[in-house]
């Protein structure tokens, strides 16, 4: 069966998925048109405007979303949503020293996608200096761009960062500098065999030696233990090694999404497609995180959109599987509720919630699937 086929058996379910995207969101547009959400209080999206919550890592979702949303509809609404996020969003650069690796998805999947889709000039210059803020936390002698502020991290890198690197590919293409790509493929060349485990588990957190380029130690990071594997840093890695592929064209980097993508999947499937939040935690309790299942869709969508076509169905067949049982699962359509996919996790242990970023990447799978070209990473 291949690609085209498997899209057109699903077109119903597809289209209908979509449409109540658009119903509901175009509605939560105008409720929440003046906030930065993260999760909901009774149904409420919160919001991360007030004070150092502006330099929150997930700020860019919303303004992100409503890009994706405008993207597929063309309806105002989304764009002035959007619009106003990014210019709320603009209180976090008054504090630099608060800004660290997650610029990517505070402002290119927000900035960027506005200057993709409407080329405001002022969105182009906040982009590149979320770049810029990027490429000087590149460590040199140990050749990594590092994590978290704070002297006791300086050796620290988190697979996260894969997802923030095609800022700095933009940035190169945009500026025609390219030290950003340069930079980008030093920290994805380190965080395959820094990050990737030769059964395509990932570690979340991975210490270096600041002076040379040596990896001390893995680190437990939001999974269960050390050694363990947390599902939304598998997912971070799927996604994030296709994009540096998309960016690049190495197959090295494609090879890599492969490889971590058939451990997700692999690991996925025996659990009826409902991500654990740790593929290698206790039996019990049973812990699962949605997230991790809209953010690897998106990267098996464009995964298969680059492998020999007898590979297609195999990665889009599981995307679909994965987004049919969170939406089945997970899916709250009331517009009593801001949020739509439920059960996400922060990290091993903590409770379930809606996060900002579940919705995004639900939202942009099935803008994928329903055929858009628009590609805000």
């Amino acid at each position: 069966m291949n690609y085209e086929t498997i899209i057109r058996e699903n077109q119903q379910w597809i289209d209908e998925i979509w449409d109540k995207l658009d119903e509901k969101l175009s509605y939560t547009a105008l409720r929440s048109y003046d906030k930065i959400p993260y999760t909901t209080c009774e149904g409420i999206h919160d919001s991360c405007t007030e004070g150092e919550k502006i330099t929150w890592w997930t700020n860019g979702f919303w303004g992100g979303l409503m890009w994706l949303m405008y993207a597929g509809t063309g309806k105002e609404c989304y764009k002035a949503t959007a619009q106003k996020a990014e210019e709320t969003m603009d209180e976090a650069f008054k504090y630099m020293n608060d800004l660290h690796h997650d610029v990517g998805f505070m402002w290119h999947i927000m900035s960027g996608a506005s200057y993709q889709l409407t080329g405001d000039e002022k969105s182009m210059n906040r982009n590149l200096l979320a770049a810029q803020i990027l490429m000087g936390r590149y460590n040199i002698d140990g050749d990594f761009l590092v994590a978290w502020n704070g002297a006791d991290k300086a050796g620290w890198t988190i697979i996260d960062t894969m997802m923030n690197l095609p800022l700095l590919y933009w940035a190169s293409r945009e500026t025609g500098d390219g030290r950003f790509e340069k930079i980008a493929k030093r920290h994805a060349d380190m965080a395959m065999y820094g990050h990737v485990r030769a059964d395509g588990s990932v570690a979340h957190i991975v210490s270096h030696y600041t002076d040379k380029p040596e990896v001390i130690e893995t680190l437990a990071g939001q999974g269960y233990g050390v050694g363990s594997s947390w599902s939304r840093g598998v997912s971070w890695a799927v996604y994030g090694f296709v994009l540096s592929y998309i960016h690049t064209g190495e197959e090295k980097y494609l090879e890599t999404a492969k490889k971590v993508a058939h451990y997700f999947i692999a690991n996925t499937a025996t659990t009826k497609w409902l991500p654990l939040v740790d593929f290698r935690a206790p039996k019990e309790p049973i812990c699962y995180d949605s997230t991790a299942g809209a953010i690897t869709a998106c990267g098996l969508i464009e995964i298969a959109k680059y492998v020999p076509e007898n590979e297609k169905a195999f990665y889009l067949s599981a995307a679909i599987d994965m987004l049919r049982t969170l939406e089945r699962m997970w899916c709250n359509w009331e517009k009593s509720e801001d949020s739509i996919l439920q059960n996400g996790t922060e990290r091993y242990g903590s409770r379930p919630m809606p996060i900002i970023y579940g919705d995004y990447y639900f939202a942009e799978a099935i803008l994928k699937l329903k055929g858009s070209e628009f590609l805000p990473w």
